[in-house]
């Protein structure tokens, strides 16, 4: 099932409205998140300390549909970490399961027009990087992201001014205030963090050798085939952003020939400790 196309501001009110109205039958109508976040491939268990408020399925959210990917529960959980009340989303939708771009976006302005304020986005990447090993965590200090360079983008058609401006600028896509506060906890948790810059390709093939010579080229880090919709998306809304791609497996050229969906679901089970 392809999540359904209508008005975007429209469709992500009538879903708000819903999530608002179970939330409210559940005894939690004062509930507003600050905090959306979610989850890449085979981090479904991340939080799982959270005090829950109410949790649904996609499946039953309006304009939504179920995820087709292993790795990705498609949940939507509210509630509270540390007091904080955040909406966790266990699970995203990607170009390459049929969706187009602009369906992408429509979790996140969901999320925003239930309040959230500030996205934080995961994913499993591969690491372009040399220098990185399975079980890094890397804090995004930018991205490529070759689809929407190609015309895959979540803005292109009609702009509501409502949601963003037509013309969103995207030199610090990534919160420089987040990323400061998250190089303090790392460096108080004595945790290895490191920093890069994430492309996106398309998928669902993994790349060539000569694909992934010509991604370390372009300056990447690591490699991925989600988040850049959602964060143009969450940047057209306003919202601030911060990015971690759990390293889940080598993507050099030597490696090429290894890699494979369970390495990276293995590889997101060992980053899982040090994000929680």
């Amino acid at each position: 099932m392809s999540l359904a196309m209508h008005h975007p501001l429209s469709a992500a009110q009538e879903a708000a409205a819903w999530i608002r109205r179970v939330g409210a039958d559940a005894g939690h109508a004062t509930f507003q998140p600050k905090v959306g976040v979610i989850l890449g491939s085979g981090l479904n268990d991340l939080l799982d300390q959270m005090q829950m408020a109410y949790t649904l399925d996609y499946a039953t959210i309006p304009h939504f549909g179920p995820t087709t990917v292993m790795g990705h529960t498609g949940r939507l959980d509210l509630g509270e970490v540390g007091g904080m009340p955040i909406a966790l989303m266990r699970g995203r939708y990607h170009l390459y399961e049929g969706h187009r771009p602009e369906q992408l976006a429509l979790p996140v302005r969901v999320l925003h027009a239930l309040g959230v304020e500030t996205l934080i986005v995961t994913n499993a990447a591969g690491g372009i990087n040399p220098d990185f090993q399975q079980g890094d965590l890397m804090m995004l200090l930018d991205h490529i992201g070759l689809p929407t360079l190609a015309g895959l983008h979540p803005l292109i058609g009609p702009n509501d001014d409502r949601l963003g401006p037509r013309f969103t600028p995207m030199a610090a896509a990534y919160d420089p205030g987040l990323i400061a506060l998250v190089r303090d906890i790392a460096r108080q948790a004595r945790l290895k963090l490191c920093e890069g810059v994430y492309v996106m390709v398309s998928g669902p093939t993994y790349e060539t050798p000569a694909e992934l010579r010509a991604l370390r080229l372009l300056g990447a880090d690591a490699v991925g085939m989600s988040t850049v919709p959602e964060v143009i998306t969450a940047r057209h809304l306003g919202m601030r952003v911060l990015g971690i791609s759990c390293i889940t497996n080598a993507a050099t050229p030597e490696a090429a020939e290894t890699i494979s969906h369970e390495e990276v679901l293995f590889g997101a089970a060992v980053t899982l400790p040090k994000l929680n």
